[in-house]
């Protein structure tokens, strides 16, 4: 009993007090500084409507984003050709108006946004032959060319893969659509042949001129044939190489031609006309 009046006694004496009291004023300022500095980092009860950002372009959201506080990181870009570079198809989070979610000043608002451009691997096709090396590229949506070089090695074998006039290497990434020139050996190589003129003639004309003078691929690019009628109709109004006299090509070498069914042939003028024309000079 003698220690519990004691106690009771330094309980209620007026060190013990005071003391106790400090360490209560103490934990009362700790706290009151936490729940200060938590408040003011965390944004307590600050609340931001996220806009809608969908299907507009990132460049002419930059200003918008800004202006409530916000920031923004692109995630990913995906392949969509027909749409505006940089059209934004997904955000998160998301619109408020759509998932009624706000958020605080500084957050960060992720963006998957279109490119127009895609990019492929070139394989290593060193050593293969050249139809499958073609049909390797033509599944790939690279184009080509092909150029042919004597060699000492298996005839028909591709011995190099250029792009921009540089060797390039195996798994490399390059935009779809980009030209891979391959430069394939041959042992009896032909003789190159004069730039055929295919300049006013029907498709079939054109592919009948090839056939006569080698074995050529012919491209065709007819932007106004609707119809089977109108590629009959179609003529030749330019081709790729360009016909030069006196310039050959190699056997082979693919050939584009671009037809329209609304050809009108232009005149061509004869050495004499050229000679009689007045000198303006």
């Amino acid at each position: 009993m003698e220690f519990f009046k004691k106690l009771k006694l330094f309980i209620w004496s007026k060190h013990f007090l005071k003391h106790f009291g400090l360490v209560i004023l103490f934990y009362l300022v700790v706290i009151s500084i936490t729940i200060f500095y938590l408040d003011a980092y965390t944004n307590h009860g600050q609340k931001i409507k996220v806009p809608n950002y969908l299907g507009k372009t990132l460049n002419s959201v930059k200003a918008d984003i800004e202006s409530h506080g916000l920031q923004y990181e692109v995630l990913d870009s995906i392949y969509k050709p027909d749409l505006p570079v940089g059209t934004i198809l997904e955000q998160d989070p998301e619109p408020t108006d759509l998932s009624q979610v706000y958020v605080k000043d500084g957050r960060i608002i992720r963006f998957r946004i279109s490119k127009n451009r895609d990019f492929k691997q070139l394989p290593n096709l060193r050593n293969y032959m050249e139809s499958f090396a073609i049909n390797v590229l033509k599944t790939r949506s690279f184009n080509y060319i092909v150029q042919y070089k004597q060699t000492t090695e298996e005839d028909g074998a591709v011995i190099d893969q250029l792009y921009n006039g540089k060797s390039i290497k195996e798994g490399t990434w390059l935009p779809i659509g980009s030209t891979i020139v391959l430069i394939v050996g041959e042992n009896n190589t032909p003789e190159p042949v004069q730039v055929p003129n295919l300049y006013g003639l029907t498709i079939s004309e054109a592919q009948q001129r090839l056939a006569s003078i080698g074995e050529f691929e012919l491209i065709t690019i007819c932007t106004d044939c609707l119809s089977s009628e109108d590629s009959l109709m179609a003529r030749v109004s330019m081709q790729q190489p360009e016909y030069l006299e006196g310039v050959n090509i190699a056997v082979g070498t693919p050939i584009k031609i671009f037809v329209s069914k609304d050809f009108v042939p232009q005149p061509v003028e004869t050495p004499e006309e050229n000679q009689n024309k007045p000198n303006t000079d």
